[in-house]
């Protein structure tokens, strides 16, 4: 089994994930996907031999779509999914907007973004294809992600290595998953 399937196995055999997946297929979003914490935190439970964790933060829900790309649209989203699974914490971004705030040249689409967030084993993604299939996208790799590797990637490795550490010190990784690593950081 490649590490692709792998990871597709880990999800798609998690009935909860596997619930929230056909959630948010539901809503028919164009270039949807969810990510981060979604995937890498049930992987990371596998890793460890335990049951995937029930959702400690929020389930980011990214999308693309170039001509709609005010916030209220996302919070409207949020409101839908909030309505379809209350005990969730929804977080839903258009991708196609959020290049400003992050100080990047714009995305081309979702997949692209998702190559400039923190850690290449964050930059993970997954969704329902039509026929009910488990998709994963993963533009920096899964390497990192099944070494249960915590990397700095792009420029929070360089100049934007301050929030990097600040972001990995808070989500306190280690303490939840004591086999991870984190990899060297180069000095500037």
């Amino acid at each position: 089994m490649d590490n692709i399937s792998k990871i597709q196995s880990i999800i798609s055999d998690d009935p909860i994930r596997r619930r929230v997946l056909k959630i948010v297929h539901s809503l028919k979003l164009p270039d949807c996907w969810i990510g981060a914490g979604f995937v890498r935190n049930a992987v990371w439970d596998h890793l460890h031999g335990r049951v995937s964790s029930p959702f400690s933060t929020d389930i980011d829900v990214i999308w693309f779509d170039a001509e709609c790309y005010t916030p209220e649209e996302d919070e409207a989203l949020e409101a839908i999914l909030k309505g379809l699974e209350p005990s969730a914490n929804w977080s839903v971004k258009n991708q196609s907007r959020m290049h400003i705030q992050n100080g990047d040249e714009p995305y081309l689409c979702s997949i692209d973004a998702m190559r400039y967030w923190p850690e290449t084993a964050t930059a993970v993604a997954a969704r329902l294809q039509g026929g009910g299939l488990c998709e994963i996208a993963a533009p920096l790799g899964v390497d990192d992600l099944l070494g249960l590797v915590v990397r700095p990637a792009g420029r929070f490795a360089t100049e934007k290595k301050a929030i990097f550490q600040d972001r990995f010190k808070s989500k306190k990784w280690m303490k939840m998953w004591p086999l991870l690593t984190l990899a060297p950081v180069a000095e500037n």
